[in-house]
């Protein structure tokens, strides 16, 4: 954890911890998405080692993936277990989620979820979880536990926000200051058959919180989302994309098995289109976004 603002390396304007940072960052950085994997005996009591290599990659790269022997296990206790050992509590009871707050995500056709690609076969383009949220009530930790796997496709696409600003503040400072504008992207309201479900929600993109940490709120759809009007922050938005949709040894792109799952601070991530048979064996991946953060990332 970042311990005064003063030399918080994500403010544009402070280059020398900026410097300090990245070669910090940059040292040790996993190369492949299998550094990344960790084997664990039992997702819902971690040994301390377990543990330990979980939080030493989520303070690396703000992720990591946990691989254990519960195969097919469909109890949703397993990610709100997990959770708990890493200090991630509050739940985010969004609209499309379950009673309990965890989301099945697999395909469903009810009333309240069609058309909401999450809960399609369709892929899904770059993005944080909750980037329409208010800005008091932001997703900070995102949890995912693989049940059943698609059949064909499914895949996700995984990069570190940490690592998209220093991408983007290597090549112009002045992009970071363009996306850390409080009013640099709106997500329209959510008008459905006349009622608004959800109000346009604006903020930056990028954003310093108080405890120093750096958090991303982003979606690179096309439709339904409004830029702020600045040439700068247009420039900025091209350079971003061009990050997000290059190839580059910081990209991951790997298909959760069952019993595997991701553990994050909310990183960038895709999914791929996928198909699948219908019934028992159709793709299911719970999902837990959080208020919280990683503790002591």
């Amino acid at each position: 954890m970042l311990q005064s603002q003063k030399e918080n390396p994500f403010d544009p304007d402070n280059q020398k911890a900026y410097d300090r940072w990245r070669i910090t960052k940059l040292s040790g950085y996993p190369k492949h998405i299998e550094d990344l994997v960790v084997e664990i005996s039992n997702p819902r009591n971690l040994s301390s080692a377990e543990h330990a290599k979980l939080l030493s990659l989520c303070r690396k790269a703000n992720m990591a993936i946990w691989a254990g022997l519960s195969g097919h296990d469909a109890d949703k206790e397993i990610i709100r277990g997990l959770g708990l050992q890493f200090g991630l509590e509050h739940l985010d009871h969004n609209m499309c989620a379950d009673n309990d707050a965890i989301t099945s995500l697999t395909v469903q056709s009810d009333a309240l979820r069609q058309g909401y690609i999450p809960y399609s076969n369709r892929p899904i383009a770059w993005h944080t979880d909750g980037y329409y949220n208010p800005l008091d009530q932001q997703i900070h930790g995102l949890l995912l536990h693989c049940v059943h796997p698609a059949e064909v496709g499914g895949e996700n696409e995984l990069l570190d926000h940490e690592i998209a600003y220093l991408r983007i503040r290597d090549e112009n400072p002045d992009y970071i200051r363009a996306l850390m504008h409080p009013s640099a992207m709106t997500i329209p309201a959510n008008v459905v058959d006349g009622k608004e479900i959800r109000p346009a929600r604006t903020g930056p993109v990028f954003a310093i919180y108080p405890d120093g940490h750096l958090h991303m709120r982003y979606t690179d759809r096309s439709r339904s989302i409004e830029w702020l009007d600045d040439p700068l922050l247009s420039e900025a938005v091209t350079y971003l994309k061009s990050v997000l949709k290059t190839p580059s040894p910081w990209h991951f792109m790997g298909k959760l098995e069952a019993g595997q799952g991701l553990i994050s601070n909310n990183v960038l991530h895709t999914r791929s289109g996928f198909n699948d048979n219908a019934g028992e064996s159709a793709r299911l991946l719970y999902r837990a976004r959080y208020f919280d953060r990683i503790e002591s990332c």
